[in-house]
């Protein structure tokens, strides 16, 4: 699709746990010329990766946004997980898994999921959710890194639920805001 914007929605981690597993993440890479190391102001936890969308859909996606007061508040405290290379054959990012104990989190994304698929020409990914925050990415052509240890003890609710725009240049990904629920 020539013109479209390249859209995710996300839940937003606290920024001081965005700061805390930053900070895990460069002790635990270091310096690898294999890793770069996202930004602190970049780490979320993607609920539904939209791909490419025509700029007239940001409407349509905000407003399934908005309706989904409801199940965000139903999202109760969730927990920072084990260290993972993903996907695990061939590493191509550095995430840490989210537990969702009370199953709110899994609810918002197929609530999402099921308003996303009624109001636009989007299908859903195939994989089971699997709540994760990246930290990392690989550098084409790197092995995977050395063996990890253990993430802080970090719990958190987050703070909002955004539709981001992702623009990719040869340095990364740079995410804006297009819409936003607070939690």
């Amino acid at each position: 699709m020539s013109g479209g914007l390249r859209l995710f929605i996300a839940a937003e981690p606290p920024p001081a746990v965005r700061e805390q597993l930053a900070h895990w993440a460069r002790g635990a890479i270091g310096r690898s010329a294999a890793v770069r190391r996202l930004p602190v102001d970049s780490l979320h936890l993607t609920l539904c990766f939209l791909g490419e969308q025509p700029p007239s859909a940001v409407e349509e996606i905000a407003a399934v946004l908005a309706s989904m007061v409801e199940p965000l508040a139903a999202v109760e405290e969730l927990s920072v997980g084990a260290p993972a290379w993903l996907p695990p054959r061939r590493p191509r990012v550095l995430a840490v898994g989210v537990g969702d104990p009370s199953g709110g989190l899994g609810a918002l994304h197929d609530a999402l999921v099921a308003d996303l698929s009624a109001t636009l020409d989007w299908h859903p990914a195939r994989e089971r959710f699997r709540p994760h925050i990246t930290l990392a990415r690989m550098r084409p052509g790197s092995e995977r890194a050395h063996e990890l240890p253990p993430t802080p003890a970090l719990s958190f609710t987050p703070t909002a639920v955004t539709l981001f725009r992702s623009d990719l240049d040869p340095t990364g990904a740079s995410y804006t805001a297009l819409a936003s629920i607070p939690a």
